[in-house]
């Protein structure tokens, strides 16, 4: 699996246009967005596990401070060597120092490969994903869309997806997370660049 090339992009985007009209107002406003990346890598999960549940800011304190504590290389090793009192002094909860460990252990023994995910399809990459604890099915869709480049990766209840569609179709409330899950549905395979189209509209309207 590599990352969506234009021409994936401009596909998709088309096809949801065609199907959806908050997506084509969506598309014929702001056009195509640009994909979010991120390396396949241990770091690019460890990042995922230390902004869950944190403000933006008070998340890139503590990765700054992590990455100061690891030499700037935040890895499974360096995960497992480093002592749990300096993790801690870093900001990083018990909870979470579990889940980065869980993960570190997992990439290490081989229960998660990064080439494997890369050439899985979804379905069994995101199972093999969330058997790992402290990966959720948010964080597992995140990685499959950002890291992985799968059109098709949707991180359900995701609430800046809900806000965005709203803000689009000029509706007064949000839709529930099981109306909008519902609703992503007819975006298939393509709710990866709906994601995206609805991240940018709502990064760059008003």
């Amino acid at each position: 699996m590599v990352h969506p090339t234009p021409h994936d992009l401009k596909t998709a985007c088309e096809t949801l246009a065609d199907r959806d009209h908050v997506m084509a107002r969506i598309y014929t406003t702001l056009g195509p967005p640009e994909w979010r990346t991120a390396p396949a890598s241990f770091e690019t999960l460890a990042r995922s596990v230390i902004y869950q549940l944190l403000s933006t800011k008070a998340a890139a304190t503590i990765w700054g401070r992590l990455g100061d504590l690891l030499d700037g290389d935040v890895n499974q090793n360096s995960i497992l060597a480093a002592d749990e009192t300096a993790l801690r002094a870093c900001g990083v909860s018990r909870p979470k120092i579990r889940h980065m460990r869980a993960i570190a252990e997992a990439v290490l023994s081989g229960a998660l490969d990064f080439d494997r995910l890369r050439h899985s399809d979804i379905g069994p990459a995101r199972a093999e994903l969330v058997a790992v604890k402290g990966i959720g099915p948010w964080t597992a869709e995140i990685f499959l869309m950002n890291a992985v480049g799968h059109l098709d990766a949707f991180p359900v209840g995701d609430v800046g997806l809900m806000e965005g569609y709203r803000r689009a179709a000029e509706d007064a409330e949000r839709l529930a997370s099981k109306p909008f899950s519902e609703l992503a549905k007819t975006w298939r395979p393509y709710r990866g660049v709906a994601a995206h189209l609805l991240w940018n509209w709502r990064n760059n309207m008003p």
